[in-house]
């Protein structure tokens, strides 16, 4: 199944060590089959408040996902962009194909008590 790291960055002011970063990233994840699907694009607020960039790296699988963000080679240049930009960063696991919505739905009702 696969999974996804999405980070959610915000106050990112211009340095050399977030220019260094985003240079040296790209070698980190694709040992474990990642890449980007969201970088340094816009995006459109529909509700709340979003602030900031949206990036998302997909993985063939949590594991190689967790192994990425675990390696020697990430945990190397994690600092440089954490030093300048205030985030919150999230490995999540996809849903499988052929997901059913209803499924989890019905699974919710049922747990419901009675009227």
């Amino acid at each position: 199944m696969p999974a996804y790291a999405i980070a959610h960055l915000r106050d990112a002011a211009p340095h050399p060590e977030i220019a260094e970063y985003m240079e040296r990233i790209t070698a980190t994840f694709e040992p474990y089959g990642g890449r980007f699907l969201v970088h340094a694009t816009p995006h459109e607020t529909k509700e709340g408040s979003w602030p900031g960039h949206v990036v998302v790296i997909g993985f063939p699988d949590i594991t190689r996902a967790r192994t990425w963000w675990d390696s020697p080679a990430y945990q190397e240049i994690a600092p440089l962009r954490a030093r300048h930009i205030e985030g919150d960063i999230i490995l999540v696991e996809g849903v499988p194909d052929g997901y059913d919505p209803t499924v989890t739905a019905k699974a919710l009702r049922d747990s419901l008590p009675a009227d």
